[in-house]
């Protein structure tokens, strides 16, 4: 069972995880258009980036990811090398994933921006461990997909219908700067694209190696000392072993 055990994990280590962030990465961008349905991909602001900084540092602080175990000379090379590529995947997904839920241009932009910057920013100075980190996400992506992808896209759409009435009224004279209408299959996208960020984040483990270098440091120890206790005993039995012919004889001589 612990065979097996190990097997699956290095299996969600070494090829499940990349593969979601990846995908992630190449999903947070893309974009349907209205008019021609074409594939269209965004690249990621700066902020994004900057953004995937402040979260990365999150994930140290709330326990997520322990960086000094994932990236460690306990480990080999290779090893040591497949677990950077894997926390690339994992800044630029979340890079990609920030993307996903920003408005394109504007004031929104901006607006939205600020929204993430603030909250990262003033959860550095909060206690956070795994679970809750992984809550105050999935609330942080949610509020800002059901506002992009609901609100302004209804807002934005060429029928706006009531709500793009509603909000004509209230923000005359103001303006949030324009936005591209895209296709509703945008928003699937994004939606696939935030719920398989948040499962690989639900898989990640804080420390990858560290119950494997427990047994193995383990079973050092057990065949050290088996091996001083063999390396003591060796003399006793070579010794009973010699005298034994000697004993032998003398019980002999006596009956």
């Amino acid at each position: 069972m612990k065979d097996h055990q190990r097997k699956n994990q290095a299996l969600v280590r070494y090829l499940l995880l990349p593969t979601i962030f990846l995908t992630v990465a190449l999903l947070g961008g893309l974009r349907v258009s209205a008019n021609e349905h074409a594939f269209v991909f965004i690249a990621p602001p700066l902020i994004t980036l900057i953004l995937s900084v402040l979260l990365m540092l999150l994930f140290a602080r709330g326990h997520l990811i322990n960086f000094s175990r994932w990236l460690s000379n306990e480990h080999p090379t290779l090893t040591n090398i497949s677990h950077a590529l894997t926390l690339l995947a994992l800044f630029f997904a979340s890079a990609q994933s920030f993307n996903s839920v920003l408005p394109e241009a504007g004031l929104l932009r901006w607006m939205f921006s600020f929204f993430f910057l603030w909250t990262l920013w003033n959860n550095q100075f909060s206690e956070f461990d795994a679970r809750r980190l992984l809550r105050s996400l999935v609330v942080l992506f949610g509020t800002a997909f059901v506002f992009k992808h609901m609100l302004l896209a209804s807002l934005y759409a060429p029928d706006g219908g009531w709500l793009k009435r509603l909000a004509g009224a209230l923000l005359e004279g103001a303006t949030l700067g324009t936005q591209e209408a895209f296709a509703p299959a945008t928003g699937y996208i994004s939606f696939f694209t935030l719920a398989l960020y948040v499962g690989g984040l639900m898989l990640l483990s804080p420390a990858p190696e560290h119950e494997a270098l427990e047994q193995t440091n383990s079973q050092q120890l057990i065949d050290v000392e088996r091996q001083a206790l063999l390396t003591e005993e060796l003399p006793v039995h070579e010794a009973v072993l010699l005298d034994e012919p000697e004993r032998v004889k003398a019980e002999r001589q006596k009956n």
